[in-house]
């Protein structure tokens, strides 16, 4: 839910805290890895490659 969705001042408030930790996670992320996360679809491609390093695409295609 986005912050200006929120129902109640709490909510919003929540949200905003929520968007503001994934932020900051996602800037910790970058830095321990040394490059940007993908976005957008390219990475829910990164995010989807299970261990074997097969996409789940590739899964369903055979």
């Amino acid at each position: 839910m986005g912050v200006e969705q929120a129902p109640t001042a709490k909510g919003k408030q929540a949200a905003k805290g929520l968007k503001q930790a994934a932020a900051k996670d996602e800037r910790k992320t970058e830095a321990e890895t040394g490059h940007p996360l993908k976005k957008g679809a390219a990475r829910f491609e990164e995010r989807s490659k299970s261990s074997d390093g097969k996409s789940a695409g590739a899964k369903q295609k055979g």
